[in-house]
């Protein structure tokens, strides 16, 4: 390798460090949190090996249920026990307060030997580690009786199936979750019950709102930014400025003033009753739905519309359509014929970002749309802060992510990415 070649693969060098840390990195560790989930595998090591043994259809042996019991108190001294219940329970509804109920009692149980000598234990889960050490010898069945008898849960096959389920290191459960599917008993992919399905139509809605979202901003923005790109110097410097207000303005300042414009008794719906267009009893409801996320979100997203589509229009000579009018054509024939095809790559831009964007938005509708107006990236959200679901939130992120990938390449191989153009 030459020294110039050396030279210039030195300097793109922190472009490649700069990309690896903020792109490829997170990408990584994206998908890797979709599908590596150790905690209850490092937790309770010993019961899944034990569990990997059994049928999966009776109630376990004692053997297991000791297991369990040892394991669990250890957790439960450590406080690390609700973690482990928290993953559980995302498998079998109820599962954490089994847990967490379950080793809470356990705690305080006295341990009685074969001779029928009750000793009650301090609440240091230690000593109870250790008294078959000391040389107590505890009841047949002891533990089984005892977790049993604490809640009833732990005689049914589906609370420890959860648990074996659970302990996987890694798993594509995630990835079903986020397709509306799971799997039975006997380890076949099935469909989640209908009341579980909305993560299919959250990732559907987004997609269909995002492409009707771009084509509302191409309608509106196509004629405004032909306007400003014909029009005198003065007028498209101030027409530009215009466009560019919302920028200067505070995302959620934009987005909440929607809502005292649009709500049932703002001022939108104030001046129709006014006018008398609607009665005071049909006032419309434009906010907390699919209608307030749509309006705020195509104000929010329309100047990344008409910013590409006027620089591409700026550098189309008027000339190309007074020369196609001058040999005979109408002047929508003139406009279908010459000018759209040469802004083509204007509305290639806009159309991309727009769309990108909107997929992506979870501020605006989770301010405007209410229970019908949110999008999978308010899900997203709420996985990765206040269910702390991260895997799941992974999962659906990267789905979402190839999604976007395969809507980009159909764009592409329809309109040809590479006539995009800014300017």
């Amino acid at each position: 390798m030459t020294s110039h070649r050396l030279r210039g693969l030195s300097l793109t060098l922190p472009l490649i460090a700069f990309l690896g840390v903020t792109f490829v990195a997170p990408l990584v560790a994206m998908f890797t949190r979709s599908i590596h989930e150790p905690l209850v595998a490092d937790a309770l090591p010993q019961t899944l090996a034990l569990l990997q043994e059994w049928d999966g259809q009776s109630t376990p042996d004692e053997e297991l249920f000791q297991s369990l019991a040892m394991e669990g108190l250890a957790l439960h001294r450590d406080r690390s026990l609700g973690a482990v219940a928290t993953r559980i329970n995302r498998l079998e509804s109820g599962m954490r307060s089994t847990i967490v109920g379950t080793f809470r009692k356990l705690n305080r149980l006295p341990v009685t030997d074969l001779h029928g000598i009750s000793q009650q234990l301090p609440g240091d889960s230690e000593q109870i580690l250790n008294q078959q050490d000391d040389g107590t010898h505890l009841l047949e069945d002891y533990w089984k009786a005892a977790m049993i008898d604490a809640k009833q849960d732990w005689s049914e096959p589906a609370s420890w199936l959860a648990i074996r389920r659970a302990g996987e290191r890694f798993t594509f459960r995630h990835y079903l979750n986020a397709l509306d599917l799971d799997r039975d008993e006997t380890g076949t992919i099935v469909a989640q019950p209908p009341e579980r399905r909305i993560y299919l139509v959250l990732l559907w809605r987004t997609l269909v709102v995002s492409v009707f979202i771009t084509m509302i901003c191409l309608l509106l923005g196509y004629p405004v930014a032909y306007l400003i790109a014909n029009a005198p110097p003065h007028r498209s410097t101030l027409f530009l400025m215009l466009v560019l207000v919302p920028f200067w303005t505070s995302l959620l300042v934009r987005t909440t003033s929607w809502i005292v414009l649009l709500q049932t008794h703002g001022v939108i719906n104030d001046l129709l009753t006014t006018v008398g267009l609607i009665s005071d009893d049909g006032r419309i409801a434009m906010i907390y739905n699919m209608t307030g996320t749509m309006v705020a979100m195509v104000h929010v997203l329309l100047p990344f519309m008409i910013l590409p589509l006027y620089s591409v229009m700026s550098t189309i000579p008027p000339l190309h359509l007074q020369a196609a009018e001058s040999l005979g054509a109408s002047p929508l024939q003139a406009f279908l014929r010459v000018y759209w095809p040469q802004s083509l790559p204007g509305v290639a831009a806009g159309s991309l970002l727009v769309f990108i964007l909107s997929i992506g938005y979870y501020i605006t509708p989770a301010l405007v749309g209410g229970r019908t107006g949110q999008l999978i990236s308010n899900l997203i959200a709420y996985h990765m802060q206040q269910s702390l679901n991260w895997g799941l939130a992974a999962a659906l992120s990267v789905i979402l992510l190839v999604c976007v990938a395969v809507l980009y390449i159909v764009y592409s191989r329809l309109v040809g990415v590479e006539r995009m153009r800014l300017g």
